[in-house]
C-alpha cells in the first residue's frame, strides 16, 4: 500500500494525516502551539514552535499507524496565510512571524497604495492590499526594525518555512503567493513592478510553483528525525484557503464551500479570473493548475464563539471535564433554546477588525438590542447568527457578481461540526448545507495535492469527484428563513452606522 502525507500549520496547531492510496485517511496527529499578542492587534508566532510541531508530529504519527516509512511516497503542504517568516544569511529566523490576523500595518498599506496606486496594485494582484497581507509586513519590519531589516536575506510564507526544513529548498506556489500583494494574480508570477517599486530584492522572495509540481525531497537530517525516508518528494502544496477547496471538492464552477475555523471563509472555485470591482472579495490562483478562485474573509467566525467560551463559559468548561464532553456541544445546547433572531439581540463579529467585505482593522464586534431578557445562551446564539451573517456579506456580494453559485454549500472546520450551526447556515443563507465523509480540509487537500504530484492520482478534478463523499444535509426551515432575512436588513445597516465611531473610538484607546 502507498501512503501520502498531508502537513497543515494552522494557527493553533499543525496537523498532519496519512492518507492511503485510495484518499482514505490512516491517521492523523495535531501538535499545538500559542499566539502571541504583544501588543492590542498584533498576533506573532514563534516559527521554530512550528518546526518542532511538525517534527514531532510526523514521527509520532508514523509510529502509531505502523507503516514502513518507505512507502509514504509523497508530502503535501498546507497552511495558513499571509504570515512573514525573515531569514538571514545562515537561514535563522530573526523576528517572530508576523500573521495574517495581525493589524499593525494600516499605514503601511496606505504608504504602498501612494507608491504603486490603489487602481494599479488592483490591476495586478487582483486585490487589495490589506494589513493581513505580507508586503506591508515587509515594510513595517524595514521601517520600524532597520537593524533587523538589514539582516534579511530570504522572506517566506508558513508552509514554505516547513518545506525549507524538510528539503532545504525556498519554494511557494500560486495560491500562496497571491497573498502577498506582490503577486501578479493572472499571469501566476512574481510581480516585477510591485517589487521594483517597493524597493524588495526579488532574491528574498522563493521560486513559485503549481500546487501539484515537486519542489525538493526530504533530506537525510529530517530522514533521520522523522523516520521519513530521505528523498521523499515534497509537492509545492497551497494556502490553507486553496488546500481546503480541493479537500472540500471545490474544483469546479457552481461549487462552494464555508469554513469556520477561527477565521470564516466562503470559497468559491472559478475557470478565469474574476473580481469583485469594489475589491471587497479576494481573488486568488487556485491549487487546481490554470484556475483560480473567489474568497470572502472574515476574521472571526469561530474565533468568537471560542472568546465566549473562553470569557462566559467557565461553568460549561468544568461541566465538559467532568462528563468527558466537548465545551461547544454543552454551549450549542444552551443557544438552540433560544429563539431565531435572539430575541432582538444582534452581535457584529468583528473582535478582531474585519477583511471581508469591510477591510476595516478598526471594527470592533458589538451586541446591538442587549436588554435584561437576555442570558448567556442568547449570547451564544447571536454570536454565532452574527459570524453567519458576516458569511452572508460575501455570499451576497458573490450574487451580486454573478459568480455561479450552485444550489448547496459544502461546511467544513471546527464550526462546520455543530449540527446547531449548520442548520442555522442553512437557514440564514437558504440554501442545503452539507458535511462531508471527511473533515479534514487542508491537509487532506494537502495529500491530494501529493499524490497527483507523483502520478498516484490523475489529477486533482478527478480525484476530488471519486474520493470527496458527501455526508448529512441540512436543509432551510422557510419560516426560519424569513425571521433571519428581516435580522439580516438590520445588521447591514450596523456596520455603516458605526464606522466612524470605531474610528474614534481607535484614537480613544
Amino acid at each position: 500500500m502507498k501512503y501520502l502525507l498531508g502537513i497543515d500549520i494552522g494557527t493553533s496547531g499543525a496537523k498532519i494525516i496519512i492518507l492511503d492510496e485510495k484518499a482514505s485517511i490512516k491517521n492523523s496527529e495535531t501538535i499545538e502551539y500559542p499566539v502571541f499578542t504583544p501588543k492590542t492587534n498584533w498576533a506573532e508566532q514563534n516559527p521554530l514552535d512550528w518546526k518542532q510541531a511538525t517534527l514531532t508530529g510526523i514521527r509520532k504519527i508514523i509510529e502509531k499507524s505502523d507503516i514502513n516509512p518507505s512507502d509514504i511516497k509523497a508530502v503535501g503542504l498546507t497552511g495558513q496565510m499571509h504570515g512573514s517568516v525573515f531569514l538571514d544569511k545562515n537561514f535563522k529566523v530573526i523576528y517572530p512571524a508576523i500573521l495574517w490576523c495581525d493589524q499593525r500595518t494600516t499605514k503601511e498599506c496606505d504608504e504602498i497604495n501612494e507608491i504603486i496606486g490603489k487602481k494599479r496594485i488592483f490591476e495586478i494582484t487582483s486585490n487589495p492590499v490589506l494589513t493581513g497581507f505580507q508586503a506591508p509586513k515587509i515594510i513595517w519590519l524595514r521601517k520600524n526594525k532597520p537593524s533587523i531589516y538589514k539582516k534579511v536575506r530570504k522572506i517566506l510564507l508558513p508552509k514554505d518555512y516547513i518545506r525549507f526544513i524538510l528539503t532545504g529548498v525556498f519554494a511557494t506556489d500560486v495560491s500562496d503567493a497571491s497573498g502577498t500583494s506582490l503577486f501578479d494574480v493572472k499571469r501566476r508570477k512574481w510581480s516585477e513592478e510591485i517589487i521594483e517599486k517597493l524597493k524588495i530584492p526579488i532574491e528574498f522572495l522563493p521560486e513559485v510553483f503549481e500546487s501539484e509540481e515537486i519542489t525538493g525531497y526530504i533530506t537525510k537530517e529530517i530522514s533521520n528525525i522523522t523516520k521519513l525516508k530521505e528523498g521523499t518528494p515534497v509537492v509545492a502544496g497551497a494556502g490553507d484557503q486553496a488546500a481546503g477547496g480541493i479537500g472540500n471538492g471545490i474544483v469546479e464552477e457552481g461549487k462552494v464551500s464555508i469554513t469556520i475555523g477561527t477565521s470564516g471563509v466562503v470559497f468559491a472555485h472559478s475557470e478565469k479570473v474574476v473580481v469583485d470591482p469594489k475589491g471587497r472579495l479576494h481573488t486568488f490562483c487556485h491549487a487546481v493548475r490554470g484556475k483560480w478562485h473567489l474568497m470572502g474573509v472574515m476574521l472571526s467566525a469561530g474565533g468568537s464563539l471560542r472568546w465566549v467560551r473562553d470569557t462566559f463559559c467557565n461553568e460549561e468548561i468544568q461541566q465538559a471535564k467532568i462528563k468527558n464532553l466537548d465545551t461547544y456541544d454543552i454551549m450549542t445546547e444552551k443557544g438552540k433554546k433560544v429563539p431565531p433572531g435572539c430575541e432582538g439581540l444582534i452581535f457584529l463579529p468583528y473582535l478582531a477588525g474585519e477583511r471581508c467585505p469591510y477591510p476595516d482593522p478598526d471594527a470592533k464586534g458589538v451586541f446591538f438590542g442587549l436588554s435584561l431578557k437576555h442570558k448567556k445562551e442568547h449570547i451564544i446564539r447571536s454570536v454565532i447568527e452574527g459570524a453567519t451573517f458576516g458569511l452572508l456579506d460575501s455570499i451576497e456580494i458573490m450574487k451580486e457578481i454573478k459568480l455561479p453559485l450552485g444550489e448547496k454549500y459544502i461546511v467544513s472546520g471546527g464550526g462546520g461540526k455543530s449540527d446547531f450551526w449548520c442548520s442555522i447556515m442553512s437557514d440564514i443563507f437558504n440554501k442545503k448545507i452539507t458535511k462531508l465523509s471527511n473533515q479534514e480540509g487542508p491537509s487532506y487537500g494537502a495529500a491530494i495535492l501529493a499524490g497527483v504530484g507523483i502520478g498516484i492520482f490523475k489529477d486533482v478534478k478527478t480525484a476530488c469527484k471519486k474520493f470527496i463523499k458527501e455526508k448529512d444535509v441540512f436543509k432551510p426551515d422557510i419560516k426560519n428563513v424569513k425571521i433571519y432575512r428581516d435580522v439580516y436588513k438590520i445588521y447591514r445597516k450596523l456596520y455603516s452606522s458605526l464606522k466612524n465611531d470605531f474610528k474614534l473610538l481607535k484614537e480613544l484607546s
